[in-house]
């Protein structure tokens, strides 16, 4: 590092990219279910109308969340945009056999995260997800700032440590990045409702909407929308929602389960470990 001004500078990035990265999966935000609501299957009796109408829906949608889990694998195609801050692409293989893993190439396309990346020299990026870790791929210009190394690696159970809440909140976004996360987050919503089929991309789906109370990280109520195929699988997802950075929304598309997955740990030399990238000093 050449001054205290361009340390900062890279400690900055390095955080804001594991926050952007994490929206590529913004759907476990909830699959928790921070709320204290009861989930679905243990609400007390609700309104016998409400509960009816509710109730087919519900089904489908746990078949879904079993069909979805099943598979393993898939492909994902991902738009994301958050206020100002940024709008940015995704695509790639993601698994969810015992553990998260995958790789994505993210395109930073407007906001002011890309041209923070377009001035280290690339609005790209790879992203490897591994059982244990999240890696990160920086072009030149960012691995001549930071020790000649181009991978940041973001290790899962680090970043509540380094980051505090906000940090616990990231570690939850990039272990459940998967479609899977997108139907249970859904199964939380107290007004889940079958909207009707439509055609996605050539394939006859079933449209589910509903809400849910995030409270979590500074994002707020979202309103949530799944499209699930004839093979009890998710095609495609719409969030939306309002962060402390302004209105966010995010649709990814889902195809090719079961693809094969390839996610390889980048070279020890070439990787900057964050935790040690942000000490003091």
């Amino acid at each position: 590092m050449t001054s205290t001004s361009l340390r900062t500078g890279v400690r900055r990035v390095a955080l804001a990219i594991a926050a952007a990265t994490a929206l590529t999966g913004m759907a476990a935000c909830t699959s928790t279910n921070p709320s204290g609501r009861p989930a679905p299957d243990d609400s007390p009796t609700r309104d016998s109308a409400t509960g009816a109408a509710q109730a087919r829906p519900m089904a489908e949608l746990r078949s879904a969340e079993r069909s979805t889990d099943r598979a393993d694998s898939a492909r994902v195609e991902s738009t994301t945009t958050m206020g100002t801050m940024m709008s940015m692409t995704a695509d790639g293989v993601l698994g969810w056999g015992d553990d998260i893993t995958g790789t994505l190439t993210i395109t930073y396309t407007g906001g002011t995260m890309a041209d923070t990346m377009r001035r280290l020299g690339s609005t790209s990026m790879e992203a490897r997800y591994l059982p244990d870790a999240y890696y990160a791929r920086m072009g030149d210009e960012f691995a001549a700032q930071a020790g000649g190394r181009h991978w940041l690696k973001y290790a899962y159970g680090d970043l509540e440590q380094l980051a505090g809440s906000s940090g616990a909140y990231l570690e939850k976004q990039l272990r459940q990045t998967t479609p899977d996360e997108s139907v249970r987050l859904l199964l939380e919503s107290d007004d889940v409702r079958r909207v009707g089929e439509e055609r996605i991309r050539g394939e006859r789906t079933t449209h589910y909407s509903g809400t849910v109370d995030v409270g979590d990280a500074g994002v707020t109520t979202q309103t949530v929308d799944i499209w699930v195929n004839d093979r009890d699988l998710l095609v495609k997802k719409v969030e939306k929602g309002r962060t402390t950075s302004g209105e966010l929304t995010q649709t990814a598309y889902y195809s090719d389960y079961g693809a094969e997955v390839t996610a390889e740990e980048p070279p020890a030399a070439d990787t900057q470990d964050v935790k040690e990238l942000l000490k003091p000093g």
